[in-house]
């Protein structure tokens, strides 16, 4: 990677941004004075980091050529800070690399979770709703606010499908890479003989999608309202509370009934159509760009099993980076963090190697 060239190339960027801002005329449209705002300051940290690397680079090699020094107490001094200042060195252009990198408009959105029960019956929706409990936990110890939207319980406790939002800091940054399929290996309460079952449950993590992103046309939609059924209450089984959104073009349905407000419901089905035609957007036009690339952390695809939680050795594995935590029971009280990591380094360390092979 040519750091030097691209560095160089955010220089003169940095240049048109501050003329921008100087400009008054910029903070009458609100959304474009913070997008500008923002990357002024990413682009003046980047700098920034940028010029420690390069001060750390100069005193690397004074100390190198200070090693070969005739005075033995300065030589040997010079070649102990060496270490530190590779160190350093290696750190700080890491940065800058990261920094470099395209910035992904959706990490700093809010997110929609969508939780399904799938193979494995009665197990499988209780192990959506274990997921569902999870994801809670884990929201609560990040000081995230989660805001149910959708649910269709079971039997026994279950969940055949939760759906529900996440708002706070970066959280579709924190959460993305729980797409896919989750497999339970365990001994169902329903199971006489002590006899282990394997289940699935699905879940996507979609960026929440604002007005901007996709306009959702009236003629576009037929919207019904009918009586909301199932548990609830009398107050909710007795108004026409429920919600059923169609998207004519794509066919996309949405239905919302979990709340008494019909107005609520409606602006909640609105909400998640709209995030799930972004995403459908999105991956058509990733596939248009990057239809070779599937990536180390994979596809983040609702089909791809990712994941595999077996209760009897207390064991998670994550088969995309090859992770394997013997925690499972924190791992289930919302204890991801070291999981998280782990995928959010293993998609750096891809992001970057394709860099480097472009640059």
């Amino acid at each position: 990677m040519d750091l030097d060239h691209l560095i160089q190339r955010k220089r003169e960027r940095f240049e048109q941004l501050e003329a921008e801002i100087r400009d008054p005329a910029l903070f009458s449209n609100r959304k474009r004075a913070g997008e500008i705002m923002r990357e002024h300051a990413s682009t003046k940290a980047l700098l920034g980091t940028w010029t420690e690397l390069t001060g750390a680079r100069t005193q690397l090699a004074n100390n190198r050529e200070l090693a070969s020094s005739p005075d033995d107490e300065l030589a040997q001094m010079a070649r102990e800070e060496i270490p530190q200042l590779e160190q350093r060195a290696a750190d700080l252009e890491r940065d800058v690399q990261i920094a470099l990198l395209p910035a992904d408009e959706n990490e700093e959105r809010d997110a929609i979770i969508e939780i399904r029960a799938g193979t494995g019956g009665s197990e499988a929706a209780i192990f959506a709703a274990d997921l569902y409990r999870m994801y809670n936990r884990y929201a609560e110890a990040a000081g995230l606010k989660i805001e149910d939207m959708e649910s269709s319980p079971s039997e026994l406790g279950g969940l055949k499908e939760v759906i529900f939002k996440v708002s706070g800091e970066s959280v579709f940054r924190k959460l993305r890479y729980e797409s896919g399929v989750h497999r339970v290996q365990r001994v169902p309460a329903t199971e006489a003989q002590g006899r282990i079952h394997t289940s699935t449950a699905t879940v996507a993590v979609l960026p929440e999608a604002e007005d901007v992103d996709f306009e959702l046309k009236p003629e576009e939609l037929r919207i019904e309202v009918s009586r909301a059924g199932g548990p609830g209450g009398q107050g909710v089984n007795t108004t026409d509370s429920a919600v059923q959104v169609l998207h004519i073009p794509t066919g996309t349905i949405v239905r919302c009934q979990d709340g008494r407000s019909q107005i609520k419901n409606k602006e909640r089905a609105l909400s998640i159509l709209r995030s799930r035609l972004l995403e459908r957007k999105q991956q058509e036009e990733a596939a248009k760009y990057s239809a070779q690339r599937r990536g180390q952390i994979g596809t983040g695809g609702r089909e791809e099993k990712i994941r595999t939680y077996n209760f009897p050795q207390n064991r998670v594995t994550d088969h995309r980076v090859g992770v394997t935590l013997y925690n499972l029971d924190r791992f289930m009280e919302g204890d991801l963090e070291q999981m998280i990591s782990a995928l959010q380094a293993a998609d750096l360390a891809e992001r970057l190697k394709e860099s480097t092979s472009a640059g």
